[in-house]
């Protein structure tokens, strides 16, 4: 593929303003490691807001969404959509706890709610496979997903691809290695821009192109199921538009508390605990969680979903496990010059904001729950931020080495899903119940892949059996560990309590000190709030269909929705809210 002087000067400029911003704010990072990894907690909330949307949306995503809308329909998209409920929780029960609990890492949590060896173990443990292990997992998938754009679009061999990818890899680790959080987050911002500038721009030009004719074309091309915004479960109908009853309750009713799954853990976790962590006061940490909700769910995906139907008209002979092509296909047929570089960076922004906050966060758990907890406790800020910086090296080269064999990026989704299925609950019951231990969440760690090994290559199960088998046995295992282990000592939960405050069961080591947060009040604000994004989420495609009943509707919904949701942020916390 041929690109222009103009498309060359947006990529080189891209590049040249991102190690630009790294320069810039290396002296904020060179603080200690709050500096570093949190921004020194001083992140207003909409910087926060939109790095967890850029984070989100790496290379691979507007790819993936293409593949369940050429399988499976618009509806194909309950696959994440269902995580929305819990990214709600997290926002109005989890995200003022984080920024309260004062912590730097996720995994530093493990040793202010646990005590004893086992939490030392934990944190420990944690700290290598989430920071390290999973995290060179989630980067080899990213590159992989960059690899398959860049030999589309340029008609690259794999090596070649590799070798680019490697680069652009290494400009993402320079600016996270020398500007901490900060350049993290602020470059995270213009590339989300960027990024949605880009596929904006692509889904006008293509659903506009002749061979589409707008959107009356489209629909005319395309079966009445591939617009179906929820499933269908008649198993008479087109067996490629039907989601399975087993599937969609899989989705809906238990795999967004149930699993772990970087970016939608239940409760938080990963860089979106870092995102709240780093706020200015519970309240940044609050805005900008329930922004990331909103956009996440609503700003993003409907560009994909666009291109992903024009795809099937354009590119129908496209072979099985090959359909996401279809959308570097249509940025390669359908953009002029100066757009073609503008889309080729929205991506190469995509993917570099997700691979500098992976290299960020996961060199936190290194440095500081590995490091500086276990080897070197006396080391001075400078040499633990001089550390970090070598760690955030250290990760890009593992990555680059697992993404040179990883294959298949749906077999590690498959694996990182079912090998933490049963986990999620734990994650969530540790705020909000004193029983709970560290044995309890060791166990819930191990089980999972127990269960999912029992079920898979024993008993021969698949999705959603195998799912499910793996929950249950999960649940099973930590509920009897939990009872037959004591609990955590008094003086642990105690602390943990004052510092805290959450809702839940805690009455025991209250000291008559009240939870700062309203559980009832955030729970109608969890429940407003899903209404209220789903709402907008389908009330967009009704918009762009021109289905105009069906947009008053969503329209009326989403209303009432957010005057009750507004009305419980103002109810759900004391006087003493979003302290600092």
């Amino acid at each position: 593929m041929h690109l222009e002087i103009i498309d060359w000067v947006i990529i080189i400029a891209f590049f040249s303003l991102s190690l630009g911003i790294g320069i810039y704010f290396r002296n904020r990072a060179s603080g200690g490691l709050s500096d570093f990894f949190l921004g020194g907690r001083n992140l207003p909330w909409y910087i926060a807001g939109v790095s967890m949307v850029a984070t989100t949306f790496a290379a691979d995503t507007p790819l993936a969404v293409t593949e369940l809308v050429a399988t499976k329909g618009i509806s194909g998209n309950w696959l994440w959509w269902c995580f929305l409920a819990g990214g709600m929780l997290t926002t109005f029960f989890f995200a003022r706890l984080w920024r309260r609990a004062d912590i730097l890492t996720e995994v530093e949590f493990i040793e202010l709610r646990y005590s004893g060896v086992q939490a030392r173990i934990l944190r420990g443990f944690k700290a290598v496979y989430l920071g390290f292990f999973m995290n060179i997992l989630i980067i080899g998938w990213v590159n992989l997903a960059l690899i398959s754009i860049l030999q589309v679009f340029f008609d690259l061999s794999t090596q070649s691809a590799f070798t680019y990818t490697m680069l652009a890899m290494l400009i993402a680790a320079a600016y996270s290695a020398l500007s901490g959080l900060w350049g993290v987050a602020v470059t995270d911002n213009i590339q989300f821009v960027l990024a949605m500038s880009g596929t904006i721009a692509l889904a006008v030009l293509v659903v506009n192109s002749p061979e589409i004719g707008g959107i009356s074309g489209l629909k005319a091309q395309l079966s009445p199921g591939h617009f179906n915004f929820f499933p269908s479960f008649d198993e008479l109908s087109a067996s490629s538009y039907v989601i399975g009853v087993g599937a969609f309750f899989a989705y809906v009713g238990v795999q967004w508390w149930a699993s772990w799954y970087p970016g939608a853990e239940p409760g938080g976790g990963g860089y979106i605990a870092q995102r709240m962590m780093s706020t200015r006061t519970e309240k940044d940490a609050l805005k900008a969680t329930l922004f990331f909700q909103i956009a996440h769910y609503c700003l993003r995906p409907w560009p994909w979903i666009i291109v992903g139907l024009a795809a099937i008209v354009l590119y129908p002979d496209l072979p099985e496990g090959q359909e996401r092509l279809g959308y570097v296909m249509a940025m390669k047929d359908y953009l002029p010059a100066g757009l073609k570089g503008l889309l080729i960076t929205a991506f190469l922004a995509a993917y570099m904001s997700t691979i500098s906050t992976q290299l960020n966060w996961g060199a936190g758990y290194l440095v500081n729950d590995l490091y500086k907890r276990f080897i070197r406790p006396e080391a001075s800020n400078q040499q633990l931020v001089r550390v970090s910086r070598i760690v955030t090296v250290l990760i890009m080269i593992a990555a680059a080495i697992v993404s040179s064999v990883i294959e298949s990026i749906s077999g590690v989704w498959s694996f990182i899903i079912e090998c933490g299925a049963g986990l999620g609950l734990v994650l969530i019951l540790r705020w909000f119940w004193w029983r709970m231990n560290a044995w309890s969440e060791i166990s819930a760690t191990i089980a999972p892949f127990i269960g999912y090994a029992l079920s898979k290559y024993v008993l021969g199960w698949t999705f959603p059996n195998s799912f499910f088998a793996t929950v249950g046995f999960t649940t099973v295992v930590w509920l009897i560990v939990t009872f037959i282990t004591p609990p955590e000592k008094s003086e642990t939960l105690e602390l943990f309590y004052r510092r805290v405050r959450p809702g839940g069961w805690w009455k025991p080591f209250s000291n008559g000190l009240p939870a700062l947060d309203r559980t009832g009040y955030n729970l109608l604000a969890w429940l407003s709030s899903i209404v209220f994004t789903y709402s907008i989420l389908f009330l967009t495609g009704k918009i762009i269909f021109g289905e105009t009943n069906d947009a008053i509707l969503y329209s009326a919904t989403a209303i009432v929705s957010l005057i009750i949701l507004s009305f419980a942020m103002r109810k759900s916390t004391d006087k003493n809210e979003f302290t600092k």
